[in-house]
């Protein structure tokens, strides 16, 4: 019993033994491999801080709206008589459109002003008979009356006539026919669409915190997907007065200039609103930045002289507060001065003051503009 408990005492030292030899010879093996790159020089790819002027802006997307804009039809029912336009035409305030069958209506103001002119006739007569006393005052009361009824019977007739024709109340562009000669329309059919296009609104969005930012005038650009690379210039011409309070949004209007007609009522809209002067920042690109919860950092490379008066170029780490990004840049609030040379590419391999070669064959995006080009 004793010999066999020696045994497995020896056993689960040579296990014990073994084990932590392993990992007294991995922690070597580390300690070398970390001290291998201290010497050994890391290649990185780097670029030179500079001082770049923005124009402070606020970015959006939206949607176009007409200034004014919507689906035009009959107040009454009836068979359409006739269609005076086309789709896609332009027309002016007053244009009649389309036409609905109104011969009875027609027929019965006639009637109704031929009795009105009767009544005038007949009370024009009683006033001069009144003059020599040949009728009484209560008869010309009485014909006053009957003509004012017969003049209001007749603009009621005028109103219930004009309502048989659609007429444009405003400039704009039309849309395309929704009726054809002979259909019956009830009140309410869409008839054709009437948008003003010229000039023409752009709605969109922005967070409660830019309030303070924003004020009636401010020049706008906006861009659509139909005209790639095309900007559209504009105002702010209203801010509402509210914050949605389930997205704590505010809803700004711009008015933009369309005299080609190109923007369109629902279109996509990105926004650009242009707040102040142009403000100079030192920018980089957002891959040189390494963001932590302790803090943004970067990598500048600096030359040293070694202990035997070679030069060599090492990498130091610092930490730097960051501002507004645009496109692939950020712009560098502290931290690193125009003209330093800061490590974009290979960071991941850097530790503070390891040596480093520059290989800038392969640079990252740089471009306060980017595109995406067309496939």
């Amino acid at each position: 019993m004793m010999k066999r408990m020696i045994i497995m005492l020896i056993a689960v030292g040579a296990v014990l033994g073994g084990i932590f030899g392993f990992e007294a010879f991995r922690a070597h093996m580390i300690a070398k491999f970390f001290a291998s790159m201290g010497h050994q020089p890391q290649t990185v790819a780097t670029t030179v801080a500079r001082a770049t002027e923005w124009h402070p802006h606020l970015d959006a997307v939206g949607s176009l709206t007409a200034v004014q804009g919507g689906d035009l039809s009959f107040e009454v029912s009836g068979i359409v008589g006739a269609i005076h336009f086309k789709s896609g035409a332009d027309v002016a305030a007053g244009t009649p459109l389309v036409r609905l069958r109104d011969a009875d209506d027609v027929a019965r103001l006639h009637a109704l002003q031929a009795t009105a002119r009767l009544a005038a006739i007949t009370y024009g007569r009683d006033v001069r008979q009144l003059r020599v006393h040949a009728v009484s005052q209560a008869t010309v009361d009485a014909d006053a009356a009957t003509l004012k009824s017969d003049r209001a019977a007749v603009a009621q007739q005028q109103a219930v006539v004009a309502k048989k024709t659609l007429v444009a109340p405003y400039a704009g562009h039309l849309g395309i026919r929704a009726v054809a000669l002979g259909q019956y329309v009830n009140p309410g059919t869409p008839v054709v669409t009437l948008d003003s296009l010229d000039p023409i609104y752009a709605d969109f969005d922005l967070p409660q915190q830019m309030i303070s930012r924003l004020k009636i005038g401010l020049p706008v650009t906006v861009g659509v997907d139909a005209y790639p690379g095309v900007s559209f210039s504009g105002d702010i011409s209203a801010i509402s007065p509210q914050v949605d309070s389930a997205s704590r949004n505010i809803h700004v209007r711009a008015v933009l200039r369309n005299p080609r007609l190109r923007l369109r009522p629902g279109m996509f809209a990105r926004v650009s609103i242009a707040t102040g002067a142009p403000v100079s920042h030192v920018t980089l690109p957002q891959t040189a930045i390494t963001y932590n919860p302790y803090g943004s950092t970067v990598f500048l490379v600096e030359k040293t002289v070694t202990e035997d008066g070679n030069t060599q170029l090492t990498a130091h780490q610092t930490f730097v507060t960051t501002g507004d990004t645009r496109g692939d840049q950020v712009a560098i609030l502290k931290g690193v001065k125009a003209g330093q040379t800061v490590v974009v590419a290979g960071q991941m391999k850097l530790r503070n003051g390891v040596t480093v070669e520059i290989n800038n064959k392969v640079l990252p995006a740089d471009d306060a503009t980017p595109h995406v080009p067309d496939e």
